[in-house]
């Protein structure tokens, strides 16, 4: 199995060339969003007042890469909501394409997996492509500025899909929490891992 997946992550890398020659970049202000959460509520940026920023997930139900950073998604949510920096988990995938990422499915494991964040149906994929977003999960740290909600991070959650035990370097926790301290961040852009956004046809 372990192989299996590596294979996957090979073949989505290859595919995937073109990741973050579009979309946004270190530096850009991102566009607000509406977009259908599901309890059936519309979603944007502009709700959460008093947000510092927001973690922006795009991720699914189907990859075995999102399952296994499942529980970690859960855990940034719950570590760093109260600070001011939620997660907003966005699905891309075309439900035609694949069926268990349809918004009834959504809900579904949304309710299973007692989600503590909100999880969006980007259902025209505008968004997945405004950011730049290849791969799920493919994380984006934003902060909240005068000018507007900042692009802070780029990529991975971690160094280790496969065993959480054995993460060396936390990639969004370590640019959290340099915004949060004030303080540069060290690592900005990282290359995503994981299976390839199911774009519609």
């Amino acid at each position: 199995m372990k192989n299996f997946i590596l294979i996957i992550c090979l073949f989505s890398i290859l595919t995937n060339a073109k990741a973050q020659t579009e979309g946004y970049k270190i530096g850009d202000v991102v566009k607000d969003f509406s977009l259908q959460n599901v309890d059936g509520k519309m979603v944007s940026l502009a709700d959460y007042k008093d947000a510092k920023g927001f973690i922006v997930v795009f991720t699914c139900n189907h990859c075995p890469f999102s399952q296994a950073y499942e529980q970690r998604i859960i855990n940034l949510h719950k570590k760093y909501a109260s600070k001011g920096f939620p997660v907003l988990a966005i699905n891309p995938n075309d439900k035609d394409r694949e069926p268990e990422d349809s918004y009834e499915n959504m809900q579904k494991r949304a309710k299973e997996k007692k989600y503590p964040f909100v999880y969006l149906y980007d259902q025209t994929q505008e968004n997945a492509k405004l950011y730049g977003a290849m791969r799920t999960p493919h994380v984006f740290i934003l902060s909240k500025k005068t000018t507007g909600n900042v692009v802070e991070y780029i990529g991975a959650i971690d160094d280790n899909f496969e065993e959480p035990q054995h993460v060396k370097i936390k990639y969004a926790e370590d640019a959290l929490n340099a915004l949060i301290e004030n303080k540069p961040i060290k690592v900005t852009y990282t290359k995503a891992i994981g299976c390839g956004i199911k774009w519609k046809r």
